[in-house]
């Protein structure tokens, strides 16, 4: 994901933790990389819906 998104592989794990603010160009160059929309990255996930 970190080549992919022209980031360090350390930064991508620390967003990917919580503990890294994600900027919104990052946020757009991640969405672009698994080919969905920013706001689906940031939508919360309903616990009782069924995968």
């Amino acid at each position: 994901m970190a080549e992919r998104i022209g980031a360090d592989r350390a930064h991508v794990s620390a967003m990917e933790r919580g503990v890294q603010n994600v900027t919104l160009l990052t946020l757009w160059h991640t969405a672009q990389a698994v080919g969905v929309k920013p706001a689906d990255l940031l939508a919360e996930i309903d616990s009782t819906e069924e995968s």
